[in-house]
């Protein structure tokens, strides 16, 4: 029951933000995700280059220890992780890329178009 509540009270400033968008004013909302795409766009270059580090890493532990079957086997699973690994990203990527192109978001982050509601009685 706890949990339920603690969940429900977490949602709280999620209902001030509403009421301050209502307004057309976007404010802190606004800056919170141009941070977040930003972080994001130096994550994903990271996060490739460390899949690609790991893949080599298999590489070398499969050719280093070419005499011993158990770290070969080892060197290959890791071979393995790391092209799952980047194929999985890379689809992702494409994925998203995709559907931006198919929607009509576009990457510029300049202009943000904020839909509105018209309600008439």
């Amino acid at each position: 029951m706890n949990k339920i509540i603690y969940g429900a009270m977490s949602l709280f400033p999620v209902l001030a933000l509403a009421q301050n968008n209502a307004a057309g004013s976007l404010g802190k909302v606004e800056e919170l995700v141009r941070a977040a795409g930003r972080i994001l766009q130096l994550l994903i270059p990271m996060a490739f280059a460390l899949a690609i580090i790991y893949f080599f890493y298999g590489v070398a532990k499969y050719i280093g220890n070419a005499s011993d079957p158990k770290s070969k086997d080892e060197g290959k699973s890791i071979m393995i992780g790391g092209i799952i690994g980047i194929a999985v990203m890379a689809s992702v990527y494409g994925l998203v890329a995709y559907l931006q192109n198919s929607i009509g978001i576009t990457n510029n982050p300049t202009t943000i178009t904020v839909p509105t509601v018209t309600i008439t009685p």
